[in-house]
């Protein structure tokens, strides 16, 4: 399955044979082994920990739901009520913590991860997981249930084709790392605006941009990785090689969460 340079220069000053490079061949399929593994279990988090919340959230059930100020229950689409975990969650300022908490937790893993075990860098990335699927939890509440089965799909095979083409295309893109963060910056920037204005056109501009933008940073992240591994960590092995892992698998996660919830905004069916 790898495509890497089996003419590689080795440690040794000499061209690597050919028993080096199924050395490399098999530990670089085992490495990105791994961390597809991550990414796939991460993802699994996600979803049972955003599917639960919302399930505690709502209620079919009029004297369970959370009473408004006027004394009557707080009705959802489809004869659904917020219950008093539903209205903290989704209502009341705790929201914004649970809104903001991956991303303060995504960058303490980013930047400390040289300084963690493993072990702990794990659990790390599996505490995120289920963050993010608290933060996630109210696309339950906007959007079909079947539209957002159907756009999971729609994801996991658009991200499958572009991480296999950054595996295996021989076309160097590493070029294409500035020019994608900086659409990256730019579409961060974009989205906070909107938070105020509120646009619909250019919220419609930035779910397109942010497609196109991470699905780039898909197969780049993908070779990106493949690259570190031949070149680096494949000759460091152990806590080195299992840490990168771990961060490669976050930024895989980053790109295939950030390209479901864009590619919802724009596909999605909204409940009436």
């Amino acid at each position: 399955m790898s495509d890497f340079d089996r003419n590689y220069a080795s440690p040794f000053g000499r061209t690597a044979g050919r028993a080096d490079a199924a050395a490399v061949d098999a530990g670089l399929r085992a490495y990105m082994l791994k961390i597809y593994n991550y990414m796939t279990i991460g993802l699994a988090i996600t979803g049972f920990a955003a599917l639960g919340v919302y399930m505690l959230a709502v209620t079919g059930d009029a004297s369970q739901a959370v009473q408004s100020a006027s004394g009557a229950s707080i009705a959802l689409a489809r004869g659904q009520y917020l219950t008093q975990f539903g209205y903290a969650l989704f209502v009341s300022p705790l929201k914004w913590v649970f809104m903001l908490a991956p991303l303060v937790m995504v960058f303490a893993i980013s930047f400390g991860i040289n300084r963690l075990r493993p072990q702990t860098a794990q659990m790390l990335f599996w505490a995120f997981s289920a963050l993010m699927g608290i933060s996630l939890s109210s696309i339950f509440l906007v959007y079909t249930h079947s539209s957002i089965v159907r756009v999971f799909f729609i994801t996991a095979a658009s991200f499958g084709a572009l991480s296999l083409y950054g595996y295996t295309t021989k076309r160097d893109m590493s070029g294409m790392g500035s020019f994608l963060i900086m659409g990256l910056f730019g579409v961060i920037i974009a989205s906070l605006v909107n938070l105020f204005i509120a646009s619909s056109a250019l919220q419609f501009a930035v779910s397109v941009v942010g497609v196109l933008v991470f699905a780039g940073l898909t197969a780049w992240d993908t070779q990106r990785l493949k690259n570190d591994y031949i070149y680096g960590y494949g000759a460091a092995g152990g806590d080195i090689a299992e840490r990168a892992a771990i961060s490669g698998a976050l930024s895989l996660y980053l790109n295939f969460i950030n390209l479901f919830t864009l590619l919802l905004q724009l596909l999605g069916q909204r409940n009436q």
